[in-house]
């Protein structure tokens, strides 16, 4: 019976969803084709760029590699789950300012390992963001901006008054 679809409930973006979908769907392709969330990127969908990261239960998970159904009754984050009340969360905030985001493909993902890491920790070495990050591939950045962010990020939640680091040609202001 191809047409046959299956229900799950789960908690998507904070809110209880019942959603059907054909029961061999990746997490990735239900949340873009049956939810209609598409900010969770195709990549390569073999689980090496990261691209495709979502939170689920609070941990960063290629949603490529996880069938749908093993998230009944899971909490489910996608990155239109981050900002708060029409407000950005501080790391989309940081990685505006600081223009972390390029071409933007992969930074929903960079977005919501970011969160995971800094839920877990508050106050990362540069190290332990690399860490965190290393899963999420960035074809245009370089990676510095991205780790700048995340640091400027963390420390407004933590309260500081932090501002970006002036940018600097070949040392001079």
């Amino acid at each position: 019976m191809p047409d046959a679809k299956t229900k799950i409930a789960l908690e998507l973006n904070g809110e209880p969803v019942e959603v059907a979908f054909a029961p061999h769907k990746t997490l990735l392709e239900v949340l873009r084709e049956d939810v209609g969330l598409t900010g969770t990127k195709h990549g390569c969908e073999l689980g090496e760029c990261g691209t495709c990261a979502v939170l689920v239960d609070g941990k960063p998970v290629l949603s490529c590699l996880v069938l749908g159904l093993a998230c009944a009754g899971h909490r489910v984050k996608t990155v239109e789950g981050m900002a708060e009340g029409g407000t950005l969360h501080p790391l989309q905030d940081a990685f505006a300012e600081l223009g972390a985001a390029q071409c933007g493909y992969c930074t929903p993902a960079f977005l919501l390992a970011a969160e995971a890491l800094l839920d877990e920790n508050p106050r990362p070495t540069r190290d332990e963001i690399k860490q965190a990050l290393s899963g999420n591939l960035c074809r245009c950045t370089g990676y510095l901006k991205i780790y700048e962010a995340v640091e400027l990020a963390a420390a407004r939640m933590r309260g500081e008054q932090a501002e970006p680091a002036r940018e600097t040609l070949y040392g001079y202001p």
